[in-house]
């Protein structure tokens, strides 16, 4: 496939370059209207035949046009809308298939020319009978099939790297390929799609950042999505942008802001957001306020992940090195054994080049990978629930840099991540989460004694088959600590705080300082109940 497009040329230079150019002259010739078509939609054209997952990887490289000629930038972003579409007439049968009826009974108009047309679905303007403005998305004929021969030939190229790559434990070549045929299962099922727009828009009602369209929930199933029309600029359309007058550096501050909200403060992130997913709504006013589209990709990390992830970005921030390796090391991420001060003089020395410069050169997904890559040197454990999110920010970041070239972004990102994790990790976030757990954890206190009780049986029989292992032990008996100073700690200051509470409102006549004294060592008894944590 690669000889037929030429896209053997790419390689010219290295050493892989003339083996294939030999072998490019071995077999049948490219057709001569190839010849003709410049790189670029060579290129573009190659992806968009290999299938969904490298159009996917297409629209990625698209946005980083600081790492990729204009030329090769500007044909891949035709991969976002402008894939082959398949017959109206075929998707207005599917719609009527899905929704059992007739599609007059449903829609007073339906334009069966598609508005726009991607690698998994085509989307087509309709109006409802009371007017509304809506788009249906229907899934290509064929697709599941089509992913799952790509899915296929991924596990084959998985698996060769589990079995030759010298590091394969580390860089999990299967679990990253598990990944990416979860993702686009989920892709496939426009009800999740649903599912997932429904919640985004909840997390920004009123927002004045971000707008997401409406779900028609009577007019949406497995394999057809029905959502209100929305009218906006493409993000990257920069003449559209200046001639409606918007502030394309606030703009781009925004998209910045908008991902750490979404990704450390809702935990839940559109993780597809290239440029023709995110538009722009002219008509909001002074302010304008990002629309996004496509939902079928949204992305949430595992409660631990984010906390460490958080941490790590606020210690790159703030050129805390030692902290980055002190992350790396108690995340788990990297085996214990690596010294510390090993960890952090490589990460002093791939960090410090790019600090002297401004950081408004400083592009924040290059020097993650540079990092990522120096860690594997110390038996870095890929996070393949990562992947995601570190495609989401090569997005933002080229899509923030697009909009406006000399943005820095460590400026803007930097107080955002600190006020997120000062809410996120504060005393009425924790007071929050104890009332949230207090119910689950009185229940299973009972059991602790007895469940510890068999462990140490265990431990002392010298078994080699236990049914428990030390490192369990560990948390049990960290667990029965715990809910010990929970149950003394929370008790005797929860008895004391409401013996304040009646003294002050019962007997006012006694002045302030007994219920104080008595509010002060309740508080205490809860700070001693409440459970050490590793933030």
């Amino acid at each position: 496939m690669a000889l037929r497009w030429r896209l053997h040329e790419f390689a010219a230079g290295t050493r892989i370059y003339r083996p294939l150019a030999l072998l490019a002259a071995i077999l049948p010739r490219a057709r001569r209207d190839l010849n003709t078509l410049p790189r670029g939609e060579r290129l573009r054209l190659a992806f968009t035949q290999l299938g969904p997952i490298f159009v996917k990887f297409g629209q990625v490289l698209s946005t980083r046009r600081d790492l990729l000629p204009g030329d090769l930038a500007e044909a891949l972003a035709k991969l976002r809308d402008q894939v082959e579409p398949f017959p109206g007439d075929q998707a207005r049968a599917m719609i009527e298939a899905e929704l059992d009826g007739p599609l007059p009974q449903f829609f007073q108009h339906f334009e069966e020319v598609p508005l726009a047309s991607a690698s998994v679905a085509q989307v087509h303007a309709a109006t409802l009978p009371d007017g509304h403005e809506v788009v249906v998305k229907v899934l290509r004929p064929g697709i599941g099939a089509r992913i799952q021969r790509d899915i296929a030939l991924l596990h084959i190229l998985g698996s060769l790297v589990q079995r030759y790559h010298p590091h394969a434990d580390k860089v999990r070549p299967l679990d990253v390929v598990a990944e990416i045929e979860k993702t686009l299962e989920h892709e496939l099922d426009l009800q999740r799609e649903a599912a997932n727009a429904s919640l985004l828009r909840r997390n920004f009602s009123n927002s004045p950042d971000l707008y997401v369209p409406e779900v028609f929930w009577d007019l949406t199933s497995r394999n057809v999505l029905t959502l209100e029309r929305v009218h906006g600029i493409p993000a990257d359309d920069v003449k559209a942008l200046d001639a409606a007058g918007i502030d394309r550096p606030a703009l781009a501050a925004k998209g910045v802001r908008l991902f750490y909200e979404q990704v450390f403060r809702d935990n839940f992130f559109h993780a597809d957001a290239h440029p023709g997913n995110i538009w722009v709504d002219p008509d909001s006013g002074t302010e304008p306020r990002f629309i996004a589209l496509d939902f079928g990709i949204m992305g949430s990390l595992p409660q631990d992940d984010q906390y460490w992830l958080a941490e790590n970005f606020l210690a790159l921030f703030e050129q805390d090195y030692r902290r980055i390796a002190e992350l790396h090391l108690a995340s788990g991420w990297i085996p214990n054994s690596v010294r510390v001060d090993e960890l952090e003089a490589a990460t002093r020395t791939v960090c410090e080049p790019y600090f002297s410069r401004p950081l408004s050169q400083i592009s924040i997904a290059e020097v993650t990978v540079k990092l990522f890559q120096t860690a594997r040197q110390y038996q870095l454990t890929l996070q393949p629930q990562l992947i995601l999110l570190q495609k989401t920010l090569l997005n933002i970041e080229g899509l923030g840099r697009q909009l406006d070239p000399n943005i820095d972004i460590w400026a803007v990102a930097h107080p955002v991540l600190k006020k997120i994790l000062r809410q996120r990790y504060g005393t009425r976030n924790m007071l929050k989460q104890l009332r949230r757990r207090l119910p689950e954890w009185l229940h299973q206190a009972p059991r602790v004694p007895e469940l510890l009780q068999q462990a140490l049986q265990h431990a002392a029989s010298g078994r080699s088959e236990s049914a428990i292992s030390s490192q369990q032990l560990q948390a049990l008996t960290a667990t029965s600590r715990s809910t010990q100073r929970l149950l003394a700690g929370g008790l005797f200051g929860s008895t004391l705080l409401i013996a304040a509470v009646l003294l002050w409102t019962l007997a006012p006549g006694q002045g302030p300082i007994a219920p104080l004294l008595l509010a002060v060592l309740g508080t205490g008894g809860w700070w001693y109940a409440w459970p050490r944590s590793h933030s």
